[in-house]
């Protein structure tokens, strides 16, 4: 059902050329659990067949990323705090809670908003504590864009690279994830170190 309904919006986005690819990236990156993979694999490689250009899949799919996470966050910074204010005791979320995440996106929230955008089931959700925390916008829009673009450029790629393949997507993109996961971990023990020694 999910699979049908995922080929359906694909072929439609297509019909809509460039506007779909940013349509269908702002749902993915809002509070919907639609998969970027599904849209830039295809387009990857429609662009090998001359049908799409690299540059502007690229250019949309990033601006769509960017108004999705930009929705999140701005539903989290009107509305988060009242409703966790609210429900919070419900699910053992204190004010005190609230108060350490706001000085934890204060202090971090920029490598924290980067790396989630490059995490699987995270990329949706990291703006949610950032409009939360109310992180500094103009950080919030480039380092999300930043992850989104890094995302969408490995996407692009696989689906330029190996085509239609989906037995080989499915193990290459695996095996991209894992890395991505792996290279985000380094990079945040090495911003941890770096910063302990900065406070010593």
């Amino acid at each position: 059902m999910l699979h049908e309904l995922a080929s359906y919006l694909v072929d439609l986005v297509f019909d809509w050329g460039y506007l779909g690819i940013f349509l269908l990236m702002a749902v993915e990156s809002s509070f919907v659990p639609f998969p970027s993979e599904v849209v830039l694999i295809p387009a990857g490689y429609l662009a090998s067949k001359g049908d799409m250009n690299l540059f502007s899949i690229w250019f949309f799919a990033i601006g769509g990323s960017l108004v999705g996470a930009l929705l999140n966050y701005y539903l989290a910074f009107r509305l988060g705090r009242k409703i966790l204010q609210k429900y919070g005791k419900y699910f053992f979320i204190k004010e005190k809670t609230l108060i350490k995440m706001e000085d934890y996106f204060e202090k971090h929230g920029h490598i924290s908003t980067f790396i989630g955008r490059l995490i699987p089931g995270i990329r949706q959700l990291i703006s949610i504590p950032a409009g939360i925390s109310k992180m500094n916008l103009k950080l919030f829009c480039i380092y999300t864009a930043l992850g989104a673009g890094i995302w969408a450029s490995i996407l692009i790629t696989l689906g330029y690279i190996i085509g239609e393949n989906q037995t080989l997507i499915d193990t290459y993109l695996k095996q991209i994830t894992i890395s991505v996961v792996a290279v985000l971990v380094l990079l945040s023990l090495w911003y941890y170190k770096n910063n302990k020694s900065k406070e010593i």
